[in-house]
């Protein structure tokens, strides 16, 4: 059958009168094959949604159908590569065509020339099942890329090459299955961007994802295999966390999608992340990261694609054994691209015009993270960081909302933070994270015992500053008793010492746990102290003309992360200072 465009609204075609078509299947729509997706089907009707610009399309064209649902290509050259929302690569696309993305453009999301020295680990007679490794190459300095079975297939190798330099397309091995089906493996192969592809086993949580970000690391973390949320207004720095995330979180490979994000903040992407040196290995930071670029001014059904491509190439990844973060920026623009095509397919819109699927769409996103024993016995994760822009910075809108139902990490960004230059912009009374007790084995073994009393003094300081804070507002300070006043003293000195950090500083750009949990015990030492002598009588304003919250602010600078020691300096000057108090030492 002949099957041709009947209507066109913005990126949504239909085809009249066929059977041809199957739900979820890419077809090529039009004489340029520009590629598109079934997403609706009736007795006579099918809907389909093109992830390319349609203008200049007219009824009549013809519609073709390709029999596989819309899919990406797995193999070595995906890392340090940049592609857009349906894996194409833009270095090439721009080599082809120019600056703009031509219309029908097919360009191999893999280099088809690029040689890779592979080893070949199995032999004729080796019996595989899905997901075992055949063969290995170095794709970058740093990422060992292991080719796998495909998990839905199993079989004894027949043939094996030799261990040598092929292409992505060369044969490796040859498998036939229980049937008497004869594959032939490549270093390659496909995958449904919509299918999560298939483990073991998933692990209860137990590590958490280290940022060096203290106020994430120590009172809101994520871990790894977990989901968190980072919603803000405009200007809150959504973008800039996930990049600080990006640069120096510890997962071995890292998935940035920006979805229908601004060009230029795309372009600081690709331009700070391949100046960067990855400080776990000193080779580029790019070696380990892929970038999925979809900006705001790319065809609107494309960004719902690249969400799904990321998380797709992130599970490959993790099926190898790596830990994979993905970073996706920002989900409220792939919100808004379901909200645009279910207008366009006059679909009964749900609160604030979305439609009444969104919550089930964000849950099939962020439920595919998590902690994996894989299919070939290797554990991996895959963690996800999704930034939220909700309009006028308010979080009681659908896509928060919602969002807050699947994730267990919430950072809300604060604008009157991020206005005050106070980054990370995270509000401490608004964010939460529910992985603590998950993590608590972690903490004990591998930091401190008193890493999580620390962390609960700390967040109870600041809550008691936020409650005292509205008395505050309404009568003045001045009324309050002394140990009052301390503890604004103090939470002040964890706001502007502690969570407040400097990315461009380097020593504070990254901290490390055990530094975390030294700076908060000299700030409650502090605290300690100066209560103590307070409930002898000693005013507080005698205590303050000491400046040693002061020095408390510029610790974070003076103390280099590799050498812990220089906090017993200021554990000296605290106990100098105070000694006039107390008559005698207060630390043995």
């Amino acid at each position: 059958m002949n099957n041709t465009i009947y209507s066109i609204n913005g990126p949504v075609v239909t085809v009249k009168d066929t059977r041809d078509f199957s739900m979820m299947e890419m077809v090529y729509v039009g004489d340029e094959h520009l590629v598109g997706e079934v997403i609706g089907v009736n007795d006579d009707r099918t809907t389909i949604q093109v992830y390319e610009e349609t203008s200049g399309l007219r009824p009549g064209e013809p519609v073709t159908g390709t029999g596989a649902p819309i899919s990406v290509t797995l193999g070595p050259g995906i890392l340090s590569n940049i592609y857009d929302g349906i894996e194409r690569p833009l270095k090439d696309i721009a080599a082809q065509s120019g600056a703009f993305i031509a219309r029908g453009s097919d360009v191999p999301a893999l280099d088809q020339n690029r040689r890779f020295d592979v080893t070949v680990c199995v032999k004729p007679g080796d019996i595989l099942s899905g997901g075992a490794v055949y063969a290995a190459c170095q794709e970058t300095p740093v990422i060992l890329h292991k080719c796998m079975v495909p998990p839905n297939l199993s079989g004894t190798v027949t043939e094996s090459s030799p261990s040598g330099s092929y292409t992505v397309n060369d044969p490796i091995i040859k498998l036939k299955t229980a049937d008497g089906t004869e594959h032939t493996l490549t270093l390659c192969q496909k995958w449904p961007i919509r299918t999560a592809r298939p483990a073991k086993l998933r692990k209860p949580i137990s590590l958490p994802l280290i940022t060096g970000q203290r106020v994430i690391d120590t009172l809101f973390p994520i871990a790894k295999g977990g989901a968190a949320a980072v919603p803000g207004g405009f200007g809150t720095g959504k973008t800039m966390t996930q990049h600080q995330l990006a640069k120096w979180c510890d997962a071995d490979i890292i998935v940035y999608v920006g979805c229908g994000e601004r060009g230029n903040e795309m372009t600081q992407v690709l331009d700070e992340f391949s100046e960067l040196v990855d400080p776990k290995t000193g080779s580029k930071l790019t070696d380990r990261t892929v970038l999925i670029a979809n900006t705001s001014n790319m065809p609107v059904a494309a960004r719902e694609a690249s969400i799904y491509t990321g998380i797709t190439l992130a599970e490959y990844y993790r099926d190898m054994g790596y830990h994979v973060a993905i970073m996706a920026d920002s989900t409220s623009r792939w919100a808004e691209a379901l909200r645009e095509i279910s207008g366009r397919l006059e679909e009964m819109p749900a609160e604030e015009g979305f439609p009444a699927y969104l919550p089930s769409r964000l849950s099939q996103f962020y439920e595919r993270a998590g902690y994996m024993v894989n299919l070939n016995g290797t554990e991996g994760s895959v963690s996800i960081i999704g930034a939220v822009s909700p309009q006028g910075a308010d979080f009681s809108e659908p896509v928060t909302q919602n969002t807050k139902r699947f994730v267990r990490t919430f950072w809300a960004l604060d604008k009157s933070l991020a206005y005050a230059r106070h980054y990370p912009a995270i509000n401490w009374t608004d964010s939460y994270s529910e992985y603590l007790d998950d993590l608590a084995d972690y903490y004990n073994k591998e930091v401190s015992k008193e890493f999580l009393p620390c962390r609960r003094r700390i967040a109870n300081l600041l809550a008691e500053e936020a409650s005292l804070m509205e008395i505050v507002k309404l009568i003045g300070a001045d009324v309050l008793p002394d140990d009052q006043k301390l503890v604004i003293e103090t939470a002040k000195a964890i706001r502007l010492g502690f969570l407040q950090q400097n990315a461009f500083h380097k020593d504070d750009t990254y901290v490390p746990l055990s530094k975390q949990l030294k700076m908060m015990q000299v700030i409650l030492y502090l605290n300690d102290q100066c209560a103590a002598i307070i409930k002898n009588g000693v005013a507080l304003s005698e205590i303050l003309d000491l400046h040693l919250f002061e020095l408390l602010a510029g610790m974070k600078y003076e103390v280099p992360n590799d050498h812990p020691e220089a906090f017993d300096v200021i554990y000296e000057k605290i106990d100098a200072a105070l000694k006039p108090f107390i008559g005698k030492e207060v630390r043995a």
